[in-house]
């Protein structure tokens, strides 16, 4: 019995998180890592992507995150996948658009991964816990990847990080 108790409580503690899903349009930009999300039943969810953190509005490269992440999602068909909100009431999600040269393809273009494999954003190791395995070695590595190339942000050798910048302001 014990050793059932045991199984149970590592598999509630290591499974899968069970996300929900819906299916829009992406209305509006917010910043580079906050868009506003249009269900199919017409509400609008403010939605803060999962697992990044990218430069402010003000801050260096900030409006590139947000004018790169315009051209990946802006006005696009999208799905949502999440299963929290923060203390704003903003939605905590990945969003899924069609890869923008490929019209014909699925929503496969994770557009939280691709900020950060252009060097437009932090993976937000902070909160890596609420990411599946997965995501978090992708969003690892493609900051890592990104670094190494010197792209985006990651071409100013002084970049900081959002966190840190918010802290001086």
């Amino acid at each position: 019995m014990r050793a059932l108790c045991i199984f149970i409580i590592i598999l509630l503690i290591t499974g899968p998180v069970t996300a929900d899903t819906m299916n829009g349009t992406v209305v509006r930009i917010v910043d580079g890592d906050t868009l506003v999300f249009l269900d199919q039943t017409n509400t609008q969810h403010k939605v803060r992507l999962a697992g990044i953190d990218t430069p402010e509005r003000k801050q260096p490269f900030g409006k590139r995150a947000t004018e790169h992440l315009a051209r990946l999602a802006g006005n696009k068909p999208a799905r949502l996948e999440w299963d929290k909100k923060d203390r704003y009431k903003r939605i905590i999600g990945k969003v899924w658009v069609q890869s923008p040269d490929c019209s014909s393809c699925p929503m496969t273009l994770d557009v939280n991964l691709a900020q950060l494999t252009v060097g437009l954003g932090w993976h937000y190791k902070k909160y890596a816990r609420e990411q599946s395995e997965e995501d978090r070695e992708r969003y690892a590595f493609a900051e890592v990847e990104a670094r190494t190339r010197k792209a985006g942000l990651w071409s100013d050798p002084h970049a900081v990080a959002p966190w840190e910048w918010r802290k001086q302001s």
